[in-house]
């Protein structure tokens, strides 16, 4: 390979990374649509009731999860053919994507599993394997810092695009051809995004393995066992902890906003001001993984979130402005989370010459981020109902102080124990090298 070749690959190039970024953002924009959108139209306009959608989807979220370690298992064994697997992922997502929103009237019920399961094992093939590949490129610890906050910047922006843009269809009246045309424009966004993605693929230069680290089933059992050091145990403990943590503030903020705060009809206002943070503050999280490292860096994030979010725990009906104000300083703390930990993973891969396992390493953290919101949406729903709290019909406001206990002050806590955790694991990786 000649050097101009060699640079023409390279991660320090913007327009490589923007390559490289772009299918984030079809793969993020899908999530909102087929976990939020899709339930209340089947059961609105189709007549499912809520009882059967929930089943289901609580059935599929667990073959989802399961299946992650898998398809990053078999992702490695066919790293060769990589630009494959990558087509097979972006056609089920973008066919099961379709399916959800062009239903069959006759079987509503079978025809939503089967496009909930092709849209969500297409976006575990094609997320997995962008996040491997990312961490194969060639390219010094610095730059993979780069090269992770652009592809979550990118992919905050799908997001985004995707709270806003069912709204503006007109989804609230007219909400079969909303999403009819969502999807419409959904299809070739993902398809050009896949295109430019596949171009990159034909430049970058990448750190590929000579062999497949595998053996029976697949290879998974050798997976566990190779990151089942003490290094990885402890990171992936606190991945998991802190998404946790994460996990529950996103699975309460729409009740804490029309309940507690009693402003649901700015949601949207502070959910933008969160995510844009998140974006803006990328820049932020690579100079102080420069100036910090990249655990460090982390750190500070986790302390950030937990001393601003906790303030929320004080908010009543009306506090709108102050939440802003949390909204902000959160969403900075959002940026290393997303960020950080897959540099941080893209780091050991290089360092152990583990460039076989790249996917599986990968597929370990998406799987531990499903466990982390399923866990979440089990233990803090069916608890609040227990305290009293039923979301939309709160007779005496004082059954929503719960609610800010749960929503604010718990996540708070557990991020301010992960912090101090990660400290720790700091301070043992530097004596252990």
């Amino acid at each position: 390979m000649t050097l101009s070749a060699v640079h023409s690959g390279a991660p320090n190039r913007r327009s490589n990374l923007l390559r490289y970024s772009l299918l984030a953002f079809p793969l993020t924009c899908a999530g909102l649509p087929i976990y939020v959108h899709a339930p209340a139209l089947y059961a609105t306009e189709l007549g499912v009731s809520l009882t059967t959608i929930g089943l289901l989807l609580l059935i599929l979220r667990i073959v989802d999860a399961v299946q992650d370690p898998w398809i990053g298992s078999l992702s490695d064994r066919w790293h060769a053919q990589r630009h494959w697997v990558m087509a097979v992922g972006i056609g089920l997502l973008g066919g099961g994507f379709w399916m959800v929103f062009h239903p069959l009237i006759a079987t509503p019920v079978v025809w939503f599993g089967v496009a909930i399961l092709l849209c969500t094992t297409g976006f575990s093939i094609v997320s997995i394997n962008v996040q491997a590949l990312g961490g194969l490129w060639r390219a010094s610890t610095l730059e993979r810092t780069r090269i992770t906050s652009w592809r979550e910047a990118i992919g905050l922006l799908g997001l985004l695009w995707a709270s806003i843009t069912p709204t503006l269809l007109g989804s609230e009246k007219e909400a079969l051809s909303a999403f009819h045309l969502f999807a419409l424009m959904y299809l070739p966004i993902l398809a050009v995004c896949g295109w430019v993605f596949f171009g990159w693929m034909r430049i970058a230069t990448l750190n590929e393995p000579d062999t497949y680290v595998g053996g029976g089933g697949g290879g998974v059992s050798v997976s566990l066992r190779r990151l089942a050091t003490p290094w990885h145990r402890r990171f992936f403990g606190i991945y998991l902890c802190n998404t946790f943590a994460s996990a529950i503030p996103a699975v309460l903020v729409l009740f804490f906003i029309r309940d507690r705060l009693q402003a649901s009809d700015i949601a949207g206002v502070f959910l933008l001001l969160y995510f844009l943070s998140g974006a803006a503050a990328m820049p932020l999280w690579q100079l102080l993984a420069r100036r910090l490292g990249k655990q460090q860096a982390w750190m500070v994030s986790m302390v950030l979130a937990a001393v601003t979010f906790v303030w929320a725990f004080t908010f009543v009906a009306g506090d709108v402005v102050a939440y802003a104000v949390v909204c902000v300083l959160s969403g900075l703390a959002l940026g290393a989370d997303l960020a950080l930990p897959p540099s941080i993973v893209a780091d050991k891969i290089n360092e152990h010459n583990d460039e076989a396992l790249a996917a599986r390493y990968f597929s370990v953290m998406t799987f531990l981020s499903k466990a982390a919101l399923a866990l979440a949406t089990g233990v803090t729903l069916p608890m609040l109902g227990l305290l009293g709290y039923q979301p939309g019909a709160v007779a005496d406001y004082s059954v929503t102080e719960p609610l800010s206990y749960a929503y604010a002050l718990i996540p708070s806590i557990l991020k301010a124990s992960v912090a101090l955790w990660l400290w720790r694991f700091g301070r043992a990786t530097k004596i252990a090298l």
